[in-house]
């Protein structure tokens, strides 16, 4: 198979879908694989290493898509590719389809197979391809937050861990998933006071297990979240609905029941985010302020790291990739079934459960399709 890798078009996103080392496994398979020149240049990696892992370095986008039967990205395709999308071509990146129906209407109506890393699933209900992504934005999440409590970046000026004499930061989290456990771990290590919520109990007992007395646990409801937002001087929104959106959790009428200048940090933005007043932002501006709150709604926060994102991402990627670009989907699915959770749309269909319900559309079921 041909597998072509783009330059991300997403303003400010630095990550690349493919490392040279990538190349290199594709390569040794008996692939050809295609770059665009210059694609991995903002996450260090050149393109004579692409060449010298055995890929062929184009000059235009239009080619690499044009010759591929797979694409690998990190983002969605912008509306500037959808000239691009074809029939039976597949894209396996990070779609986020239920925050965008004009994407996903186009990919049905040209009829594009695309493999969301986001959706994909493993027997436990884990997220193994969203995973390290979510560890980075987890992180990513106190070490932005924290910058944006400072007073000329429009915080109330507030160290998150305090000093001897002063009190600590006041940290809310909202999801105790991959992204809130990572959130959590940083904000306590640097001496932040946490409280995360979570409707789950058993997971609300794993957390109190792994971090004991450093942080309190509470059962997510309106009222308890409310409360809190209250006191919070940094609230994380860390909640996911795999192929869904994303509840809003934090209403409206709770800013300006907040601290003036204290900063909410929504990871869920891409989904549609988890606050009301919510807003895609970018890394060169990624903050607004609504109601005396600062609001970070980055959606793809691991770009700013996109040397460390770029390699984590790809080393989860890379195997089921080799998988369906060496079998196709079809034969890749019946080796790996946890491959099917992750296609979004095949042959004009939507099928992914919470894509359809985002928009009201028909779900097919992937295994149904001929």
């Amino acid at each position: 198979m041909i597998v072509g890798c783009v330059k991300e078009l997403k303003k400010l996103e630095a990550r690349v879908g493919m490392t040279p080392e990538n190349t290199r496994e594709y390569v040794k398979h008996g692939h050809t694989v295609l770059i665009e020149k210059g694609a991995g240049v903002e996450s260090s990696f050149a393109d004579s290493e692409y060449v010298g892992a055995g890929a062929q370095v184009v000059d235009s986008a239009s080619e690499v898509w044009e010759k591929s039967g797979m694409i690998v990205k990190v983002k969605e395709p912008l509306p500037e590719e959808y000239q691009y999308l074809r029939e039976g071509q597949m894209i396996y990146a990070y779609l986020h389809l239920a925050a965008d129906r004009r994407l996903t209407e186009e990919l049905l109506k040209r009829k594009v197979t695309v493999i969301a890393y986001e959706t994909m699933r493993d027997k436990n209900g884990g997220l193994p391809l969203l995973k390290p992504m979510s560890e980075v934005a987890g992180r990513l999440s106190v070490q932005e937050g924290a910058k944006y409590l400072e007073k000329p970046m429009g915080g109330m000026g507030l160290l998150i861990s305090g000093v001897p004499g002063v009190r600590r930061a006041n940290v809310v989290i909202l999801g105790g998933g991959v992204v809130g456990m990572n959130a959590c771990k940083v904000a306590s290590g640097i001496g932040a006071r946490v409280i995360i919520f979570d409707n789950n109990i058993d997971r609300l007992a794993y957390l109190d297990d792994i971090f004991g007395k450093e942080i309190q646990t509470q059962y997510s409801t309106d009222t308890a979240i409310e409360k809190a937002m209250r006191s919070a001087d940094l609230v994380i929104g860390a909640v996911l609905i795999p192929g869904g959106a994303a509840p809003k959790l934090i209403k409206k009428e709770y800013l300006p029941k907040m601290k003036n200048g204290s900063v909410i940090v929504d990871v869920a933005v891409d989904q549609g985010g988890c606050c009301e007043t919510s807003r895609p932002t970018y890394h060169d501006e990624p903050t607004f302020v609504q109601d005396g709150v600062v609001h970070y709604c980055v959606g793809n926060m691991p770009g700013a790291v996109p040397l460390t994102s770029t390699i984590a991402l790809t080393n989860a990627t890379l195997s089921r990739g080799l998988l369906i670009a060496e079998n196709g989907l079809e034969e890749a699915v019946r080796k790996d079934p946890l491959i099917a959770t992750g296609v979004n749309c095949y042959k004009g269909h939507v099928t992914c459960q919470g894509v359809a319900d985002a928009f009201d559309l028909e779900y097919t079921d992937f295994a149904s399709i001929g």
